[in-house]
C-alpha cells in the first residue's frame, strides 16, 4: 500500500497503521486525505484483518495540524479545508473495523481528535493529551475530547489549552490502559487481538452497533441492537459460535 505519510503492517488478523510525518506527525491536507482513503476502505490492509492499531512513529503520536497551513487559512478557503479535516476523523470513527489508538508523547489538537476517533486508547506513561486550539486562534477537538472525558474536565482543558498526562486522564476513563512506553505497541496489539478472535462478521456488526447507539437513549439503542441480532442470526458464523460453545472447541469462522 503506497502512502507518503502513513505506514502500514499486517500480522495475521491485526493491522498496524502508523502516522509517519516526522518529527511530530503534524497533519497536512494531503495527509488528511490519505487517512480518509485508508480508513474508508480497509480491504487493502488484507482480507483477514479484523482489527487495527493506529500509532504514531517516533517520539510523538501527533503534534496536531501543521501550523504552516493556518498561515494561509481564511474565511474563503476554511470550509473546504475543514471538510478535508473532518472527513479524516470521521473515516477513523466510521471505519468498519475496530481501531485501537496507541498514544505516546504528544497527542494534541488534531492528534487528540484522531485518538478520540478510535474505539478506545491505550497510552504510554509519557503521553500528554490536550486541545490547544484556543492558543492558536482556532476552534475544534473539544467535541472529540468529550468522547473521552466529563464536561467540566473538557471545559477546563479547552479553555486553558493545557495538555494533561494520560495517567491523570485515565482516572476519568479517557484511556483504558497506561503502560511503559516500550510496552505500548505490544499492549495495543494485544487489545486488538482480543477483538480479532471473534467472527469478522460479528466484529463489523458490533462496530456498526456501537457507532449507532452512542447517542441513543437506552431503549432505542437496545432495540437497534436487537435488530442487528436478528440480521446476524441467519449467518454461518453465528451458528458456528453456538456449536463451538456446546462442543467445547474453538470456533472456525468464515465471515459469512
Amino acid at each position: 500500500m503506497a502512502h507518503e505519510f502513513l505506514r502500514t503492517e499486517t500480522e495475521g488478523t491485526v493491522a498496524t497503521v502508523w502516522l509517519a510525518r516526522p518529527p511530530v506527525n503534524a497533519v497536512t491536507q494531503a495527509m488528511y486525505r490519505e487517512i480518509t482513503a485508508l480508513f474508508s476502505d480497509v480491504t487493502a490492509l488484507g482480507d483477514d484483518v479484523r482489527a487495527i492499531v493506529l500509532a504514531g512513529e517516533g517520539r510523538h503520536f501527533c503534534g496536531g495540524n501543521d501550523l504552516h497551513e493556518f498561515e494561509t487559512l481564511s474565511p474563503e478557503n476554511a470550509e473546504e479545508r475543514m471538510r478535508t479535516v473532518r472527513e479524516a476523523f470521521f473515516a477513523i470513527q466510521d471505519c468498519e473495523l475496530p481501531v485501537v489508538g496507541a498514544v505516546q508523547g504528544t497527542a494534541v489538537g488534531t492528534g487528540l481528535a484522531i485518538a478520540a476517533s478510535c474505539d478506545f486508547v491505550v497510552a504510554a506513561e509519557d503521553a500528554q493529551l490536550g486541545v490547544p486550539e484556543i492558543s492558536v486562534g482556532v476552534m475544534g477537538a473539544a467535541r472529540h475530547l468529550a468522547r473521552l472525558l466529563p464536561q467540566p474536565i473538557v471545559r477546563a482543558m479547552f479553555l486553558s489549552g493545557q495538555p494533561r498526562p494520560a495517567a491523570e486522564l485515565a482516572r476519568y476513563g479517557a484511556v483504558v490502559e497506561v503502560v511503559a512506553r516500550e510496552q505500548l505497541l505490544d499492549a495495543a496489539r494485544e487489545r486488538a487481538r482480543e477483538i480479532a478472535r471473534h467472527s469478522p462478521l460479528a466484529i463489523r456488526y458490533a462496530k456498526r452497533a456501537l457507532n449507532a447507539i452512542e447517542h441513543m437513549e437506552l431503549q432505542e439503542g437496545y432495540c437497534f441492537e436487537q435488530g442487528l441480532t436478528g440480521e446476524l442470526s441467519g449467518s454461518r458464523d453465528a451458528k458456528e459460535a453456538v456449536r463451538a460453545f456446546f462442543e467445547g472447541r474453538e470456533p472456525e469462522y468464515v465471515g459469512t
